[in-house]
């Protein structure tokens, strides 16, 4: 049973419903006004091997739309958009949201959510689907979902993009919410599997199964650590105050967003360790030190994931940030900063579909390095898949997780890395590298309300008692 993100103490009074998986629809997305057309089969740009570092930064659940909706020259929110309001009728502009901390009305963001709010193509789902459950007009549910943050509310997000790379058209790579995307991350693809040791009992699905303490490793298929493993690659997975398995995770990373340990070749190559504390990322960028691929997973408190504080969550990113561009590896970095689902947000632009299971709606990402395009907009279709990507390319020689060629064969459909952007295009390796750019973590000024706390500190617990997801 999935249950709901709420305030300690608070339960929300939010129905589920079912709704069966839709039928494939071939959403065709707006041809972009700038940037790079889809490089599809094309090589990756000279001087990607410069790049010796790669850091992946996935925070939660908010779509483009909801964070640069507004951002000049990108694809954002259309002039006189208004999303039909079944609970109170007529209408819903998308607004501007100051609050640091969304009320506490879940917005649905599973498959079925997904399906409703894009419905079939026409983008206006969002308020009519987060209004499940609700029966008070004068309460502030399905609304939520047509709020955006401004510049000014998130100042170092801009920063980020005014000095480095936006992606303005970079897709959830599954059609559903943070367990599946976070399986997709690490190996391009979400699935369930009847065996935990047979890679060709798996079929894809929007709805994995977890791990659990009775069925510790029930991913058999292959994800990129078993390549990078096997070319002598060095990786790191980094946990933000560590793992959690407890019901109430308001420190450490729950389980559905930490699934390297679920997968059996990390076991098989006896790579479990690999998966650490943060804190160890923090001394090796400290040390120059760090290894070629990195991903950083946030604990609730610092991962934006609704009620958590977006203050404290862009302080905790701006910290990470900070300390690639403190040591000495900054200078051979690059740093991929994400979402990993919309979260019920709006969001304008029709995901493209290109198999069973995506692409899921849009999400905000960020291309931080000294050799990132500065002020560019990049309006190539990509999604995380594109991470796995780039890192085949640079360390692996363009070796893919394909099932025939990669050593471990699997079931999956498809070799997704063929199918998306390539995000070398992004940068360009003969440029003066740029500076690094360091930014407070708690900036000066925000319009954010309340008021963030000095060092931003404090946040809303959350409960994650029987989780099948969020």
């Amino acid at each position: 049973m999935k249950s709901r993100l709420r305030f300690v103490g608070a339960p929300m009074a939010a129905l589920a419903v079912a709704i069966p998986l839709a039928v494939a629809i071939p959403f065709a997305i707006r041809p972009p006004a700038q940037g790079p057309a889809f490089r599809h089969g094309a090589a990756a740009a000279p001087g990607i091997h410069m790049i010796k570092h790669v850091i992946i930064i996935t925070q939660e659940n908010r779509s483009f739309d909801s964070y640069f909706g507004t951002y000049p020259g990108a694809d954002g929110i259309p002039p006189g958009v208004c999303l039909p309001d079944r609970l109170r009728g007529g209408c819903v502009h998308p607004y501007v949201d100051h609050l640091d901390s969304d009320p506490g009305v879940y917005l649905l963001h599973d498959n079925a959510a997904s399906v409703a709010d894009i419905n079939g193509g026409k983008m206006d789902g969002f308020v009519r689907h987060a209004e499940i459950g609700c029966t008070n007009p004068r309460i502030t549910c399905g609304r939520v979902a047509m709020g955006y943050h401004v510049a000014s509310d998130i100042p170092n997000y801009w920063a980020y993009a005014r000095h480095f790379v936006l992606q303005d058209h970079m897709f959830e790579s599954v059609d559903s919410w943070s367990f599946p995307a976070h399986l997709e991350e690490v190996s391009a693809w979400s699935a369930r599997c009847t065996s935990d040791t047979d890679p060709m009992s798996c079929v894809s699905s929007p709805k994995a199964a977890n791990r659990t303490s009775r069925r510790p490793t029930p991913f058999a298929w292959t994800d990129i650590t078993w390549l990078l493993h096997k070319h002598h690659v060095s990786w790191g997975y980094y946990l933000d105050n560590g793992a959690t398995f407890t019901t109430k995770a308001t420190e450490g990373v729950p389980t559905i967003w930490n699934p390297l340990p679920g997968f059996t070749d990390v076991g098989q190559d006896g790579q479990q360790s690999n998966v650490q504390n943060l804190t160890n990322f923090f001394a090796q960028a400290d040390a120059g030190k760090l290894p070629a691929v990195s991903w950083v997973i946030p604990q609730p408190a610092d991962s934006e994931h609704p009620p958590s504080r977006i203050s404290r969550g862009q302080a905790y990113v701006t910290s990470v940030i900070n300390a690639v561009m403190q040591s000495s590896d900054w200078s051979s970095s690059a740093i991929f900063l994400s979402w990993d689902d919309w979260g019920g947000y709006y969001d304008n632009v029709v995901p493209p579909k290109i198999d069973q299971l995506g692409y899921g709606i849009r999400v905000p990402a960020l291309i931080i390095s000294p050799y990132a395009r500065p002020g560019y907009i990049d309006h190539q279709v990509a999604s995380t898949d594109s991470y796995l990507k780039f890192i085949e390319d640079d360390f692996l020689g363009g070796a893919r997780l394909d099932p025939a060629t990669d050593g471990r064969p699997d079931s999956r459909p498809d070799v997704r890395e063929h199918l998306t952007g390539d995000l070398s295009s992004a940068f360009d390796f003969t440029q003066k590298p740029l500076p690094p750019l360091i930014l407070p973590t708690c900036p000066a000024t925000t319009t954010l309300v309340p008021r963030p706390k000095p060092g931003c500190e404090g946040y809303v617990l959350l409960d994650f008692k029987s989780w099948g997801g969020s």
